[in-house]
């Protein structure tokens, strides 16, 4: 596959790190030099000083053989021209990151595809829909909605009170067990585990599980006491601030706590009141969270533009008693640091918009990037005659760092165990941690 990127900025430099390990044809633009220098010595690809918004750079890019243009510099008009400039020179697909919420309203469809530009890539309502995800389960890192919510993976910090500690994983996940472990990480490591594997207080663990059985993860774990969120505050009024208290369920309060007045004056004007309320403050002033009651609030959502405050107005929220903490981590260096210092729920947002384009290269669906155990998801389907679909799954020889994790046949969900016949047509989980998922899509594949 011939693939295009416009940007070796913070999106741009990560999707070039998860493409270049699948040996695809891939060539990276951009107008920094030394950006490129940095990304062409580590990873496989093709660099091109110079401008997407220039044909000469197109064609010597060889735009016109492209089966995906993807363009994602901090620059939406860039984007959305070397788009369509791109498609007019015959790339197959085109895909632009924009940072306005305008372009991808469901009314304006028709306009963007008309434009050429096949996909467009929102990072803030990204961030926010996970945002959603991790206050409406409290007790849970990360939550991953396969089929539909038909087959769920959660992230999970144990904690002393877990009742399945220092067990060998053959005991508890069993053929006929509601749930499977599926990736461990421990301290800097990851593990891909077998039977002979345990669980220690302080992993976090990726229980892969049916919907009806999220209750009986939480009971195992020792979860049942974390109150779930009713009341939240947000740190900072930016745009994925806006994109969260929009999509906020009804059954939680919302306050956004911003630092400056003309920003309260515009998130009043664009926010529904009923739902939100707008304070005008610092988030890290003790006394005015104390004020807002923050006692009662189970919930902190820190989004302001630096890493650092997001990280250290977590750590003072959890101290002041509120359970469930998420923060804004942009910085990839700062990823482990967070999880280290038991922040919770680390949101970044050019993680999530790579992987999300990511999963356009592929014969798989729900692709996604698990940061913290460095770990990829894929949902692939089980084609007729592929080699998954000729044998049970402890005969397949699928390769070390690999698992498969459930499926969905038809309407019904269900978890893999070795003696699992897959089936044609079966959406199969797939876990993966330093393997290529091609090698792996081979299985899928007639």
């Amino acid at each position: 596959m011939k693939i295009i990127i416009a940007g070796a900025s913070a999106i741009g430099s990560h999707l070039a790190q998860l493409l270049s390990r699948s040996n695809q044809d891939i060539v990276l633009i951009d107008e920094d030099a030394d950006k490129l220098d940095d990304i062409s010595s580590e990873y496989d690809l093709m660099t091109l000083h110079g401008s997407a918004t220039e044909i000469k750079s197109l064609r010597q890019a060889d735009a016109d053989e492209a089966d995906i243009f993807i363009a994602v510099t901090p620059n939406e008009h860039v984007n959305i021209t070397s788009c369509v400039m791109a498609h007019a020179m015959g790339a197959k697909r085109t895909v632009a990151q924009v940072d306005n919420y305008e372009y991808i309203d469901s009314d304006n469809e028709g306009i963007i595809r008309q434009m050429g530009i096949d996909t467009l890539i929102y990072p803030e309502k990204l961030a926010a829909s996970n945002i959603i995800k991790g206050l409406k389960l409290s007790w849970v890192r990360q939550r991953w909605d396969v089929h539909g919510g038909s087959l769920v993976m959660l992230g999970i910090k144990l904690r002393d009170t877990c009742e399945i500690l220092n067990q060998p994983l053959r005991l508890l996940c069993g053929p006929d067990d509601p749930y499977h472990v599926v990736a461990i990480k421990r301290g800097n490591e990851t593990i891909i585990p077998g039977g002979n594997d345990e669980l220690h207080v302080y992993d976090i663990v990726y229980f892969m599980t049916t919907t009806n059985y999220i209750a009986y993860i939480r009971k195992i774990v020792g979860k049942e006491h974390y109150a779930d969120v009713k009341n939240v505050i947000i740190m900072g009024g930016g745009k994925t601030a806006v994109r969260a208290a929009k999509e906020m369920p009804s059954f939680i309060n919302t306050k956004i706590i911003e630092i400056n007045e003309s920003r309260c004056e515009y998130l009043n004007e664009v926010l529904d009141d009923t739902k939100v309320i707008v304070i005008h403050g610092d988030g890290r002033d003790i006394s005015l969270l104390k004020e807002e009651n923050i006692k009662n609030t189970q919930g902190f959502v820190a989004l302001t533009g630096d890493d650092e405050v997001n990280i250290l107005a977590c750590l003072t929220a959890k101290k002041l008693g509120v359970r469930k903490t998420i923060a804004m981590v942009e910085n990839s260096d700062y990823l482990s640091m967070a999880e280290s210092l038991d922040i919770g729920t680390i949101i970044n947002k050019k993680l999530l918009a790579a992987s999300n384009i990511y999963k356009m290269m592929l014969d798989a669906r729900n692709i996604g990037y698990l940061a913290s155990v460095k770990a990829d998801v894929a949902e692939f389907i089980a084609q007729a005659g592929s080699k998954v679909t000729r044998k049970k799954v402890f005969e397949l020889g699928l390769p070390k760092g690999c698992t498969l994790g459930g499926l969905v046949r038809g309407h019904e969900a269900m978890l893999i165990s070795g003696g699992t016949q897959i089936m044609p047509g079966d959406n199969v989980v797939v876990i993966c941690y330093e393997i290529d998922l091609k090698k792996i899509e081979k299985f899928f594949i007639s």
